[in-house]
């Protein structure tokens, strides 16, 4: 085992997969001689070539629709949209094209393009710059969405992602990336969980508390919390945002009886709207109360200093908690939209 950062990991995901197939090529704003903003490409272009880590224009719509022609002829790319903000010039590719071209083709044409994304708050930028776009995503069929929130899965599901003949946006929480971990680098791909599967990080009894992305490391903590005030907490970590890996949300909803989401992303039409409603079709006789969205409110991503109070954190999460155990709460009512 080896201890890396978030970002590190990825970095060393993405060589593995380049130096296994010649035909993974990289693709970006400023990833070859910077490696990136984040550096997460650092020293790729050196290794392999500008041919196979391409500085590209400033231009989404571009890289995806060369990323497409890239696919057509064999290739697998994987693009890198710098900001999660920057990804909606793009938007039309992947949604019109990307996503679409193997249903259309009847299977003959495949698009195994990588999308990275460094996505959530967390890192005091400026307009543009921090933002949770993955509901947008979620909702076209045709696309693999997964979320990484550990250095061993940024490892391993880079290069299951890039592996895999469907097209997948790639969710890399940015405030995250300096955040270490142990990981096994020699793992095998084939005995590594699936990319599709979620994972309970804490077992509990009395809540089920999902989350995905930055917020895992958030809900580890809410755990600990919670159980300093005698509640037992079952943390599950989604990592496949679509599909959805809905039987071990099920089984524990059916053993707590209570549902807690959590996402930095806006309340209104975000992914903990289709977990509740499809966990309450699934489980309405097993829920002791309804289930509770912890999420960013339904305004515009914030300035810098304001963030602090937009993205979910720990006493927000407790309090989510305490409305679906039925206790006395003071933030009651205020998800989705800003206190006056």
């Amino acid at each position: 085992m080896t201890q890396l950062t978030f970002g590190r990991a990825i970095n060393a995901g993405l060589r593995k997969a380049m130096e296994r197939d010649s035909k993974v090529v990289l693709m970006g704003e400023d990833i070859g001689k910077l490696g990136g903003v984040f550096r997460i490409t650092d020293g790729l272009q050196k290794d392999f070539g500008a041919h196979r880590v391409i500085d590209t224009p400033l231009a989404e719509s571009g890289i995806m629709g060369t990323a497409v022609g890239l696919a057509f002829r064999g290739y697998r790319p994987v693009v890198e949209i710098q900001f999660d903000g920057f990804i909606y010039p793009a938007f039309d590719q992947i949604v019109a094209q990307v996503a679409k071209l193997h249903y259309r083709t009847q299977g003959k044409v495949t698009m195994p393009i990588t999308i990275r994304v460094p996505f959530g708050g967390g890192i005091g930028s400026p307009e543009h710059h921090s933002e949770s776009p993955e509901a947008y995503f979620t909702h076209t069929s045709g696309l693999r969405v997964v979320s990484v929130s550990n250095p061993q899965d940024a490892y391993t599901m880079i290069q299951q992602a890039i592996a895999s003949n469907d097209p997948v946006l790639y969710f890399e929480p940015k405030r995250r990336y300096h955040t270490k971990g142990e990981v096994d680098e020699n793992a095998d791909l084939s005995s590594a969980l699936p990319l599709g599967s979620a994972r309970i990080v804490n077992s509990g009894s009395d809540v089920t508390l999902v989350v995905y992305g930055p917020l895992v490391a958030t809900a580890q903590d809410v755990a600990l919390a919670a159980a300093d005030e005698g509640i037992s907490v079952e943390v599950i970590d989604l990592r496949s945002l679509a599909p959805v890996d809905f039987p071990p949300v099920e089984a524990s909803v059916r053993k707590t009886g209570r549902l807690v989401i959590a996402h930095e992303a806006s309340q209104s039409g975000g992914l903990g709207a289709e977990l509740a409603a499809s966990i309450t079709e699934r489980c309405f006789n097993y829920l002791e109360s309804a289930p509770v969205r912890v999420t960013g409110f339904d305004v515009p991503y914030p300035p810098s200093k304001l963030e602090k109070h937009h993205v979910p954190d720990l006493d927000r999460i407790l309090d989510g908690i305490d409305r679906a155990m039925g206790r006395a709460n003071s933030l009651s009512g205020l998800e989705g939209s800003l206190p006056s």
